[in-house]
C-alpha cells in the first residue's frame, strides 16, 4: 500500500480524535502560491545583478557582508516571534477562537518591531564606537551601519508574513515580498544612483524594499481579521506576551544559530579578506555572487513549509503522529523532484551560468556547485525542523548548537588553508551533519519508522540522468560541454518524472 493510501485510511490518535481527511490536498493548494512567491522573490536576483554590472564585485562583496551581518543580528531582536506567532496563531485557528488570533497578531507585531527597533539603534552604537578597535573596515563599518536601520522593516515583514501563515494564507506572500520588494528595491536602487548615492545605494535600496514590502504584509495580514470579535475573552497581553516570549526562547536560539550557519561563510569571509588565501573583495564578492545564485534553492523550502508547519501542529496536537509522518513523507518527495535538477544544472554549468554576471565570475563554477548542494540540503532537512519545532522545539535547539559548533569550526579551520574554496565546503559539510541529527530525531523521539520513505523514486531518476550527464561534461570541455550535459540531464530525469507520475497515478487506481 502505497503513501497516498495509507493516509486515507482514518486513525484514532491517543486524544481520541479520528482524521479521515487526506492532508495532501491541504499541502497542495498551500504550496502552489508559496512555490509562486518563492519564484517572484528570486527575481531579487536582478538587484543583485545590478549591484554587480553597475558597482562591480567588490561592491557586492560589502554589501552582501552587511546584509548577512543585518540578518544575522535582526534574529535576535525578532526573537523567534515569526515561527511562534504560526503556531499559536493555528491553534487559536483550530478551536474557533479569531478574536484571540487577531490580538496573537497585534501583540507578535509590537514586539517584533519594538525589539528591533532598540537592538538597530544599539548596534549601530557599537560598531561606530567600537568598530575601528577590532580592525573593522571603515567601508564596511559604515555599510553597517546604514544596513542596521533596516531591521525593524524586516521584523514587520517577516512577522506579519507568519500571520498569515498561521491563517492558512499563503498567497499575501506573492504580494509583499514576491512582487512589491523586488520591484521596489530594484526602483530604488536606480533612483539612489541618479541622486549619487553610489555608496550606501544597495543598503538604502534594501531598507526601502523592506520597508514597502512590510507595509503590504501588515494590510494583508490585517485584513484577514475584519470580521473578529471585538475582544479575544480572558486575554491578557501580559501573560500571553509571557507565554509568547516563553515559547519562543527556544526557537529564537536555535533560530539564531541557523542564520550563523547559513550566513557563517560570507561573514567570515569579510573578516579574512587579505588574511587568507585567495580571499579579496573581489573574490568575495563572486563568491556572495555564487550564493545568490544557489540561494535560491533554500527558498524551495518556503513553497512548502509556510503550510506543512500548521497542518503539522493541527495533526500533532491530537496526538496523530502518524498522519503527521506521512504528510512529511509526502512534502520531502515533492521537495526532492524539484531540488534534484536544479543541483545538478548548477554544478554541471556552474561557470556558464555566472559568467551571465561578468567574465570574472567563470572563476566560481566550482564554488556555485557546492553551495548548491549545501542549499539543497538545508532545504531538504528544515522540513524536519518543522517538525521538530512545533512539538519539541528544545531539540532543534540541541541540534543546532551541535551544527553552529561544527561550522564554526570547520569555517574557520577551512578558510585560513583554503580561502574562498575553505568556505565552501565549510558550509555544507554542517548542513550534512545536520540532518543527520534531525532524521535520528525523528527516529528516536518521534518513533517515525522511516519519515523520508517516499524520497528513492527522485534519486533513483537523478542517479540515472546524472550518468550520461557527467560522461557529456567530462568529454566536452567547453561552455557548450557545461550546457549540452546540463540539458541532457534534464530531459532524461524529466522522462524518469513522467514514467513515475503515470505509474503512480495507475497504482492509487488499482
Amino acid at each position: 500500500m502505497t503513501a497516498a493510501e495509507t493516509m486515507l485510511r482514518p486513525i484514532t490518535p491517543p486524544g481520541g480524535v479520528v482524521h479521515t481527511v487526506d492532508p495532501g490536498p491541504e499541502l497542495k493548494r498551500g504550496a502552489w502560491p508559496n512555490f509562486i512567491a518563492m519564484l517572484a522573490s528570486n527575481f531579487r536576483g536582478i538587484f543583485t545583478f545590478l549591484v554587480t554590472r553597475l558597482l562591480g564585485p567588490a561592491a557586492l562583496g560589502v554589501f552582501s557582508v552587511a546584509w548577512a551581518t543585518t540578518d544575522l543580528v535582526s534574529k535576535i531582536g525578532i526573537f523567534g516571534l515569526d515561527d511562534t506567532v504560526i503556531t499559536f496563531i493555528a491553534r487559536a485557528e483550530t478551536s474557533g477562537d479569531r478574536a484571540r488570533s487577531r490580538a496573537l497578531f497585534r501583540l507578535a507585531v509590537f514586539l517584533g518591531v519594538a525589539q528591533c527597533t532598540v537592538l538597530a539603534a544599539f548596534s549601530i552604537a557599537l560598531v561606530r564606537l567600537l568598530g575601528h578597535r577590532f580592525g573593522l573596515d571603515p567601508e564596511m563599518a559604515d555599510a553597517l551601519s546604514v544596513m542596521f536601520c533596516g531591521m525593524p522593516v524586516i521584523a514587520l515583514y517577516r512577522i506579519n508574513t507568519a500571520v498569515s501563515r498561521g491563517m492558512k494564507v499563503m498567497r499575501h506572500d506573492i504580494f509583499s515580498r514576491g512582487m512589491t520588494e523586488t520591484i521596489v528595491t530594484t526602483v530604488a536602487f536606480l533612483i539612489a544612483l541618479q541622486l549619487g548615492l553610489r555608496k550606501f545605494g544597495p543598503e538604502i535600496a534594501v531598507i526601502v524594499g523592506m520597508g514597502a514590502s512590510g507595509i503590504v504584509a501588515l494590510s494583508l495580514a490585517a485584513s484577514l481579521f475584519r470580521r473578529a470579535g471585538a475582544h479575544a475573552a480572558g486575554f491578557s497581553y501580559a501573560a500571553e506576551s509571557r507565554r509568547l516570549l516563553t515559547y519562543a526562547a527556544p526557537i529564537s536560539a536555535y533560530d539564531l544559530l541557523n542564520s550563523i550557519i547559513v550566513r557563517l561563510d560570507v561573514v567570515m569571509l569579510g573578516c579574512f579578506v587579505g588574511r587568507a588565501p585567495g580571499v579579496t573583495l573581489i573574490t568575495l564578492g563572486i563568491y556572495a555572487a555564487a550564493v545568490e545564485v544557489a540561494g535560491g534553492l533554500r527558498k524551495i523550502n518556503q513553497a512548502f513549509n509556510p503550510i506543512f508547519a500548521p497542518v503539522v501542529a493541527g495533526l500533532t496536537v491530537d496526538g496523530d503522529q502518524e498522519h503527521a509522518a506521512l504528510a512529511f513523507s509526502r512534502v520531502s518527495q515533492w521537495m526532492l523532484w524539484i531540488l534534484l535538477p536544479l543541483v545538478a544544472v548548477m554544478s554541471l554549468a556552474g561557470s556558464w551560468i555566472l559568467t551571465l554576471y561578468g567574465p570574472a565570475f567563470a572563476q566560481g563554477g566550482l564554488w556555485l556547485g557546492i553551495i548548491a548542494l549545501a542549499c539543497a540540503t538545508n532545504a531538504f532537512v528544515s522540513l524536519a525542523e518543522v517538525v521538530i519545532m512545533v512539538q519539541k522545539p528544545r531539540l532543534n535547539l540541541l541540534n543546532s548548537i551541535i551544527t553552529c559548533v561544527a561550522a564554526l569550526t570547520a569555517n574557520l579551520w577551512l578558510i585560513q588553508r583554503f580561502g574562498v574554496t575553505g568556505a565552501a565546503f565549510g558550509i555544507l559539510l554542517p548542513y550534512v551533519l545536520q540532518g543527520i541529527l534531525r532524521y535520528r530525531a525523528l527516529r528516536m523521539v518521534f518513533r517515525w519508522r522511516n519519515p523520508w520513505g517516499d524520497i528513492g523514486h527522485p534519486l533513483l531518476a537523478a542517479t540515472i540522468a546524472g550518468i550520461p550527464a557527467i560522461v557529456c561534461r567530462m568529454m566536452i570541455d567547453s561552455a557548450a560541454g557545461q550546457v549540452i550535459s546540463a540539458l541532457a540531464f534534464l530531459v532524461i530525469y524529466g522522462g524518469a518524472w513522467l514514467h513515475y507520475r503515470r505509474t503512480h497515478r495507475a497504482r492509487i487506481l488499482i
